[in-house]
C-alpha cells in the first residue's frame, strides 16, 4: 500500500466534498428540471412487495419506514462479485473491510455497532451467536435473489439485534439450467451452474457456485502482523430448495451451505456454515405460516488454536387476520435455541460449551383511514439468562393530497449478550465473560418525507437513536465484561431517482453523527458524510452505468482516516444464444484509500463475467 502523497490527499478531498456538495445540487437540479425534460428512457416502475418491514407483504411505498431494496437484476447487470460494493451504495449503510475478499467485514447501520443489524437468510438468523456477528464476507453473491435493507429500529417484530436495522438475504430459486464464468483482477475466477424446475403445484431448483481469488497482502507496514504475502480466499456454495403447493397449502425448503478458506497475514481461518428451513403456509384470506429452521456455524484457526462451534433451532410461527377494508392484525411466536462452544484446540478442551433459551409473542395492528397510515407494533421477550425485555414501536404516516407523504415513527430495540460476553473465562481470567449481564438497549426516533412524482421519487430522513447499557470489557481489575457505555446516534438521509434526459440518476447523501457519551468522541470508523451516485442508459440492447462514492473523514485509532472517493462503472451487454457479459471496473482512478489503519484495499480493478440463462 503506498503512502499518500501530499497531492492525492488533496485531489481526495477536493473529490470528496465536490461529491457530496454537487451531489446534492444535481438531485434538486433533476427534481426542478424533470418537467422540462423528456421522459425518454424512464421506465413505468411497480412498487416493490417487500415483506420484512411488517413480516408480510407489503408495497415499499406503503411501509412507514427507510426501505432500500437490491433486486436480481440489479446484481446481474452490476456486474460485481462482491456483495459489499452493493451494500456500500445503500443510504445509511457503512462498510469497513481489512483487506480484499473474504477479509473481516463489518456493517454499520445509521452508526449502530456491526452487532446491532439483524441478518436474516429466508427469515432465519444467521449471526453467530458466541461473537454475536454476521460473517459478511462469506456470503455468496451468486445464491442472492433479493436484499431488503430496513433502516431503523424492528426489535417489536423481530427482537434481539434490531437495533440500526434488518437485512434480509433471499436466496435465488433456479428454474431451467443457468450458468456463469468469470474473471477477476488478483487471480480471481468466479464459476456457477444451476438447474430447476417449477409448475402450478411446486418445483425443485438447485444451484452450485465456487470463487477463487489470490488476492493481495491484508495488511502494509502498519499492520501488527504485516507480511508481504498475497492473502487468498476461495469458496463453495450451494444453494438448494424444493416447494410443494397444493389447493390451500404450500410448503417450502430451503439449504444454503457455503465452506471457505480464508487465508490472512500469518495465519489461515476455515468457516462453513450453513441454513436450512421449512415452512408451511396456508390460510387463504387469514394467512398463516410455521418456520422450523436450523443453522450452524464452525469457525476454525488453526493458527491460533482455537474454534468456535454455534448452532441454532428456531421456530416461528404467525397468523394475519384482515381488519376492514385496508387493515391487519398479525400475532405470533418465536422459540429459539442457541449452543455454542469455544475449543482450545491445542489442549483439545472446550473453552466454554453452553447454550441459551428464548420465547418471544409478538403482535401488530396496521391501518389507513383517510389520509392517514398507521402502524402499532410489541414484542416480549424472554431469555433464561436475564428475563425479559419488551419493545414497543409505532408509526404514523399522512399522505398529502399531490404533495409529500409524511412520516413518524418511535421503536425500542435491544441486544441479549452473546454467548462469549456471558460465558467465555477470558485469558486467565482477563476480560471474562460475565452471566449476569443484562441486554443493551435503545430507543429511536424518525420523522421522513416520501415524494413519488412522474418524473422524480425523493426521501428525506432523520432520525436520533440513543442506546444505553452498552457492554463494555471494563469491570473490576480483571477487566470483565459489564453494561456501562452510552452512545447517541443522529442522522439525516436524502435519497433520489430521477430520469435526466436518456438518463437514470439514483443517489443518496448521508450525515450522521454517532458520539460515545462517557467519552464525548465520535464511535470509530463511522463517517460524518457520505454520499453515492450512479447514472445509467440504455445503448442498444444493452445498459452501461457509472457509479460514484464518497466518504469523509472517520475516526480511528491513532487518528482519523482521511476522506476517500471511488468512481466505477458497469456494462451489461444481451448475446446471442440466451448469453450476456458483463464488465465492471472498481476504483477507476486507482486511488489510495484506507478502511482500517494497517490494512490494505483494493486499486483498480476489474472483472468479466459471462452469462447463460435460456429463462
Amino acid at each position: 500500500m503506498r503512502a499518500h502523497s501530499a497531492g492525492e490527499r488533496f485531489e481526495e478531498f477536493l473529490l470528496a466534498n465536490f461529491i457530496v456538495v454537487g451531489a446534492a445540487r444535481v438531485t434538486v437540479f433533476g427534481v426542478a428540471m424533470a418537467s422540462a425534460w423528456p421522459l425518454v428512457a424512464a421506465e413505468v416502475r411497480q412498487p416493490e412487495v417487500i415483506v420484512t418491514a411488517t413480516r408480510t407483504p407489503i408495497a415499499q411505498d406503503a411501509a412507514l419506514a427507510s426501505v432500500s431494496v437490491i433486486d436480481r437484476v440489479t446484481i446481474e447487470q452490476s456486474g460485481s462479485n462482491d456483495v459489499l460494493t452493493l451494500l456500500r451504495s445503500q443510504a445509511g449503510v457503512d462498510i469497513v473491510r481489512g483487506g480484499g475478499l473474504g477479509q473481516q467485514t463489518s456493517v454499520f447501520m445509521r452508526g449502530s455497532n456491526s452487532n446491532h443489524v439483524l441478518v436474516l437468510i429466508d427469515g432465519v438468523r444467521v449471526a453467530s451467536a458466541t461473537t454475536g456477528a454476521y460473517a459478511w464476507e462469506q456470503l455468496p453473491l451468486a445464491q442472492i435473489e433479493r436484499i431488503e435493507i430496513v433502516r431503523g429500529p424492528r426489535a417489536a417484530l423481530f427482537g434481539s439485534d434490531a437495533i440500526g436495522g434488518v437485512v434480509q438475504i433471499f436466496t435465488r430459486r433456479a428454474n431451467g439450467p443457468s450458468g456463469l464464468l468469470g474473471v477477476a483482477s488478483h487471480d480471481t475466477w468466479l464459476g456457477e451452474a444451476g438447474f430447476g424446475q417449477r409448475s402450478e403445484s411446486g418445483g425443485f431448483g438447485v444451484r452450485a457456485a465456487l470463487s477463487d481469488s489470490a488476492g493481495f497482502s491484508a495488511q502494509n507496514a502498519d499492520g501488527f502482523s504485516f507480511d508481504p504475502d498475497r492473502d487468498g480466499y476461495q469458496q463453495q456454495s450451494l444453494n438448494a430448495d424444493a416447494a410443494w403447493i397444493g389447493d390451500s397449502l404450500r410448503l417450502d425448503g430451503q439449504l444454503l451451505h457455503s465452506e471457505s478458506e480464508i487465508e490472512f497475514d500469518q495465519g489461515e481461518s476455515s468457516l462453513d456454515a450453513s441454513s436450512l428451513n421449512l415452512t408451511l403456509a396456508g390460510g387463504g384470506q387469514q394467512p398463516w405460516l410455521v418456520q422450523l429452521a436450523r443453522s450452524r456455524e464452525n469457525l476454525h484457526t488453526a493458527d491460533f488454536f482455537s474454534r468456535f462451534e454455534t448452532r441454532r433451532t428456531q421456530l416461528e410461527a404467525q397468523r394475519t387476520q384482515p381488519l376492514g377494508e385496508h387493515g391487519e392484525w398479525l400475532y405470533g411466536l418465536s422459540l429459539v435455541e442457541d449452543d455454542g462452544r469455544s475449543i482450545d484446540t491445542f489442549e483439545g478442551a472446550a473453552v466454554y460449551d453452553d447454550s441459551r433459551r428464548q420465547r418471544a409473542l409478538f403482535t401488530s395492528w396496521r391501518d389507513s383511514a383517510a389520509a392517514l397510515d398507521w402502524e402499532l407494533g410489541v414484542r416480549h421477550d424472554n431469555y433464561d439468562s436475564f428475563g425479559g425485555e419488551t419493545s414497543l414501536q409505532a408509526a404514523l404516516g399522512w399522505r398529502i393530497e399531490g404533495g409529500p407523504r409524511l412520516r413518524a415513527s418511535g421503536g425500542e430495540g435491544f441486544r441479549a449478550p452473546t454467548l462469549n460476553e456471558l460465558y467465555s473465562p477470558g485469558f486467565s481470567g482477563f476480560f471474562a465473560g460475565n452471566p449476569n449481564l443484562g441486554p443493551e438497549r435503545s430507543r429511536a426516533f424518525e420523522l421522513g418525507a416520501d415524494w413519488q412524482g412522474e418524473r422524480v421519487d425523493l426521501s428525506l430522513s432523520a432520525y436520533r437513536n440513543r442506546v444505553e447499557g452498552l457492554i463494555d470489557f471494563s469491570g473490576g481489575e480483571m477487566f470483565q465484561a459489564i453494561n456501562i457505555r452510552r452512545a447517541t446516534l443522529r442522522g439525516v438521509e436524502l435519497e433520489a431517482r430521477a430520469p435526466i434526459g436518456e438518463w437514470q440518476l439514483t443517489a443518496n447523501l448521508g450525515w450522521q453523527q454517532a458520539r460515545d457519551e462517557d467519552t464525548d468522541s465520535a464511535l470509530l470508523r463511522r463517517p460524518a458524510r457520505k454520499a453515492s451516485a450512479s447514472i445509467e442508459h440504455a445503448i442498444g440492447r444493452g445498459r452501461f452505468g457509472l457509479e460514484v462514492h464518497a466518504v469523509s473523514a472517520r475516526p480511528e485509532f491513532a487518528g482519523a482516516l482521511p476522506g476517500y472517493a471511488l468512481l466505477g462503472g458497469w456494462l451489461h451487454w444481451p448475446l446471442a444464444n440466451a448469453f450476456s457479459v458483463d464488465l465492471r471496473l472498481d476504483n477507476a482512478l486507482d486511488n489510495d484509500y484506507t478502511l482500517v489503519r494497517g490494512f490494505n484495499t483494493a486499486g483498480a480493478t476489474a472483472s468479466l463475467q459471462l452469462r447463460w440463462s435460456p429463462e
